[in-house]
């Protein structure tokens, strides 16, 4: 029997609630369900810990990225958990297994990239470690950061009324992906292969909210809109409605890339309507933008030319 990637992590929660009998733990705020771990660290701040695996065939191809790129990437992602939590990143730990026969160079250029972001987001690389692969290559990343003791925003927050809001444009990225497999078929636009390539986590945009106390809830958006917001929903115990055309795409993007596509490490993050008007339409020249609301009932909708349909689930996740 095939097994998602949430029905795996419900599963695996599940058993450590049996294992300690639904009893805190010392030392750990949150854990299992937001982007990051949340721990108890002193009277000041809490740390925010957040791992994440990047795999060939899976997550990338070498063939059609650049080392640079995948290196920057491989620590963009964990950044962007780092921000969906209102933290601020301090230090990053990097694993590698590498294939056999892997050219010194295409290392010194993935390491390259990787540098280039940390250094730019003010985060220092403390340690990991390095095996041969058999197989291909491999990072695993893991992120340390800090919020304001207590302060840390959590997917669980949204309450039926608050209004749904995201960062920048969707679906960019994934139709650049789209478009480098197809080859010389379609050239993708420089937007759509910045967004794939070098995707900027958007860590002011969450410390922003944070400060000024305004998401209730927030998550950010790596494997698409739909799959996503389902995430946020099921850990705030509420359904969403969201209105198509106020969805922000590129005049090239077809709506389905902006629901489903993923790879766009924007913000999704839920704001109660008396907090709303606190909202900037913009930050650093990142639109902010409102897509739609929560609901009571447990399920997602999405409004189109005046007709309310249900939200398909199609964004990526894994399974095996």
């Amino acid at each position: 029997m095939h097994t998602s990637e949430l029905e795996f992590i419900q599963r695996m929660r599940q058993r450590v609630r049996e294992r300690t009998g639904g009893a805190a733990i010392r030392g750990l705020r949150h854990g299992i369900g937001d982007d990051c771990a949340v721990l108890a660290h002193n009277q000041r701040n809490d740390l925010l810990v957040t791992t994440d695996l990047f795999l060939e065939g899976v997550h990338f191809h070498r063939r059609l990225q650049k080392q640079d790129s995948l290196g920057y990437k491989a620590l963009a992602r964990g950044l962007s958990d780092i921000a969906a939590m209102g933290g601020t990143p301090r230090f990053v730990f990097l694993s590698l297994a590498v294939p056999r026969r892997t050219r010194s160079e295409w290392m010194d250029g993935f390491i390259d990239g990787f540098l280039r972001l940390a250094s730019a987001s003010k985060v220092v690389l403390a340690g990991g470690d390095t095996g041969m692969s058999s197989g291909g290559f491999l990072a695993d990343v893991l992120v340390v950061g800090e919020v304001p003791r207590g302060q840390a925003v959590l997917r669980s927050g949204a309450q039926p009324g608050d209004e749904i809001w995201v960062s920048g444009a969707l679906g960019t990225a994934a139709v650049g992906w789209a478009a480098l497999q197809r080859g010389k078929k379609l050239r993708p636009s420089p937007a759509m292969l910045q967004a794939f390539f070098y995707p900027q986590p958007r860590l002011r945009i969450g410390n922003y909210l944070r400060r000024r106390k305004i998401p209730s809830a927030m998550l950010d958006l790596s494997d698409g809109l739909s799959v996503d917001l389902m995430r946020l929903s099921e850990a705030s115990a509420v359904g969403a409605e969201i209105d198509a055309a106020s969805v922000p795409r590129l005049a090239e993007t077809p709506l389905r890339s902006a629901l489903h596509g993923g790879e766009d490490f924007e913000l999704l993050f839920t704001v109660p309507p008396q907090r709303s008007r606190q909202l900037r339409r913009s930050l650093g020249g990142v639109p902010l933008t409102r897509i739609g609301r929560i609901i009571p009932q447990r399920k997602l909708w999405l409004i189109q030319n005046n007709r309310k349909r249900s939200l398909p689930i199609l964004g990526f996740q894994h399974s095996w």
